[in-house]
């Protein structure tokens, strides 16, 4: 009776290693085992991204520095700080609007429209996106994403220009100062010419009165300020309008950028 019994276990055995012999990793799960671990897919390379330099040709005369003035009105409202400053001391200076801006600052419209001989308005875009086409984030902000959504942002903003009683724009910059190269190829092919800049006066309109002033104030011949008129609570405003009476007081001469020749790298101008 035992030797059946040892029979019978020792075929048990037998059988059920062989079975599983049969089934190795059938069911890994239901064993315990866990699968190797899935490599997850390479991401696409960022783009290559440049900020382009604007300078403007010099007066080349000792005391009297050309300098052109420009202001991004990106969203929120009017900075009355600067816009009086320019109105009062009669500075030109070259506006980029957005048609998010224009829609909700009619009165700081007009009062440029009231003063053509000191402000020429230009593309600022449509919804203040990067004008990249590629999908990334510039400081937070999604690029427009493809050459499609670049076109959209330009042209929307040119209409609204014209919507709002502004001659036709023949600047563009785009939120951010930054492009990739193709997306500058495509704006150029559109007829316009792309803003940079040489100076940047308020680092985004988040520097402290102070800075922004000595910035400003130490623009030299055949530079081009970039700065920000939209934001009438930050202390970046008031640097910058007293850097306008400092530039005045120093015999600068103020020029927008239509009415003087400019040179652009990264093929913005040319």
């Amino acid at each position: 009776m035992n030797r059946i019994l040892l029979a019978s276990a020792f075929l048990l055995v037998s059988i059920s290693a062989a079975f599983a012999d049969e089934i190795p990793s059938a069911v890994p799960a239901a064993l315990g085992q866990v699968p190797a671990a899935v490599s997850p897919a390479p991401k696409a390379p960022a783009p290559k991204l440049v900020e382009p330099h604007l300078h403007i040709a010099r007066s080349n005369v000792a005391g009297h520095a050309r300098v052109a003035l420009t202001f991004d009105a990106c969203m929120g409202q009017a900075d009355e700080r600067i816009l009086s400053t320019l109105v009062r001391e009669r500075i030109p200076a070259t506006i980029f609007v957005t048609a998010r801006w224009l829609k909700r600052n009619p009165a700081a419209v007009a009062v440029f429209l009231q003063n053509p001989d000191l402000f020429e308005l230009e593309n600022h875009g449509q919804n203040h996106i990067p004008a990249v086409d590629t999908p990334t984030l510039i400081y937070g902000i999604a690029s427009a994403g493809s050459p499609q959504a670049v076109r959209q942002e330009v042209e929307g903003g040119a209409a609204a220009m014209v919507a709002a009683g502004i001659p036709a724009p023949h600047w563009f910059r785009g939120s951010t100062a930054k492009y990739d190269l193709s997306a500058i190829g495509e704006i150029r092919a559109m007829g316009y010419r792309i803003a940079g800049y040489s100076v940047n006066g308020d680092g985004g309109s988040l520097l402290g009165a102070v800075i922004t002033e000595k910035r400003i104030a130490s623009a030299r011949d055949g530079d081009v300020v970039i700065s920000h008129v939209n934001q009438p609570t930050h202390a970046a405003g008031e640097g910058v309008a007293k850097a306008l009476v400092d530039l005045k007081a120093k015999g600068t001469q103020f020029v927008r950028l239509q009415d003087v020749e400019d040179t652009g790298d990264d093929k913005t101008t040319e």
